[in-house]
């Protein structure tokens, strides 16, 4: 059986991960171009700029880094060569978790051995898989610890995915879901809110399980909304929607960082960990897909409704102090403002002036 080692991090560093769609400039339309962007891309970004189950997106990752800041400023100038790129192609990047108007089924698969085994194994749940998302890892310092996280950070991630909604539309129509994309995931066996497990070990049996049963290829098949990640020796965040723009995945970033290192710190000091019942999350998270920045959570300990907008003014404002520490303090006092500015919202919106999916890409795309 595989190990999996755990590899340390001293540091709350961050890593972000974020999928953008490549689209026509004229059209909107989403376009099979990635292997045109990535002939174009200079040896410096081309580790960092990278093609993923279709043809038509990409994902860019930024380095290590220690603050929030310093990654935004990592990804903006990842951003910005990257759009000269694109414009010359006739492309635009266009920030939503699922393009709405065009379809799956026009979209083609990735030339790449791992891409086509998936397909192969879960045949249209894959090729369904035109979605994009944006994902936060934080380093922590040990496997148990990762997967501590993971259990007390899972009543946080519907709210994080109400903050980030920004997929209502599928196919030329409108949902009823802020997050459809959310939605699609779950189609995957083994996608959504993770199970909880009592240690790193637990977690290494599981995924080698899964692997000898064949019920994956490999551990990078886990598409949990949160997960420990042996080989950034990080917690990393996937249940979010890809945000309509670069700061509010800073926000978001602060956000996320925060809550880990406030979370890791309560582990240390034995603090103890008050049961939210997995029901709760995962109602939670239904309401967050279903209403977005508009849903009324149930917030473990009020066990009352609560608006989005109630529950992040207050988690910022106890976060702040730590935000202080960490360096993000602006970033993390913007995600106050996350609830008036959802992508989700802004895109009903539009749909609601103009009457037609094509005037929501481009008043998006400016």
């Amino acid at each position: 059986m595989t190990v999996f080692s755990f590899t340390r991090n001293e540091r709350p560093t961050l890593g972000v991960e974020v999928e953008l769609q490549l689209v026509d400039a004229k059209s909107g339309a989403l376009t099979s171009a990635i292997e045109a962007v990535l002939a174009e891309l200079p040896d410096g970004l081309s580790e960092q700029i990278k093609p993923e189950l279709m043809q038509c997106y990409l994902e860019i990752n930024t380095c290590v880094c220690k603050t929030v800041a310093e990654a935004g400023k990592d990804l903006k100038d990842k951003l910005d060569r990257l759009e000269r790129i694109t414009d010359a192609l006739g492309l635009k990047l266009f920030w939503a978790g699922t393009h709405p108007f065009s379809s799956w089924r026009d979209q083609k698969i990735t030339k790449n051995d791992r891409y086509l085994r998936l397909v192969d194994l879960m045949q249209d749940v894959a090729r369904r898989l035109v979605t994009f998302g944006l994902h936060v890892h934080v380093g922590v310092d040990s496997g148990d610890k990762a997967v501590m996280i993971c259990d007390r950070m899972l009543r946080h991630l519907p709210l994080l995915l109400a903050l980030s909604s920004n997929s209502p539309f599928w196919e030329g129509r409108a949902t009823g879901l802020h997050s459809n994309r959310a939605n699609i995931m779950q189609g995957l066996p083994t996608a959504g809110l993770p199970r909880r497990m009592r240690n790193y070990s637990e977690y290494v049996w599981l995924v080698n399980h899964l692997i000898a049963t064949g019920f994956i290829n490999t551990i990078r098949e886990i598409w949990w909304d949160i997960r420990p990640h042996h080989n950034f020796g990080t917690v990393e965040v996937r249940v979010c929607d890809v945000p309509g723009n670069l700061e509010q995945v800073l926000a978001i970033t602060a956000l996320i960082q925060c809550l880990v290192v406030a979370l890791s710190r309560e582990i240390d000091e034995g603090t103890y960990l008050h049961e939210y019942h997995p029901m709760m999350v995962q109602q939670n998270k239904w309401r967050a897909m279903r209403y977005g920045p508009s849903a009324r959570l149930v917030d473990g300990p009020h066990m009352k409704p609560r608006s989005v907008q109630e529950i992040v003014d207050e988690l910022v404002e106890l976060l702040t102090p730590l935000s202080r520490e960490l360096g993000c303090e602006a970033e993390l006092a913007s995600a106050r403002s996350l609830p008036s500015s959802a992508g989700s919202a802004r895109q009903l919106a539009l749909f609601s002036q103009n009457g037609n999916h094509e005037s929501v890409v481009r008043e998006i795309l400016g």
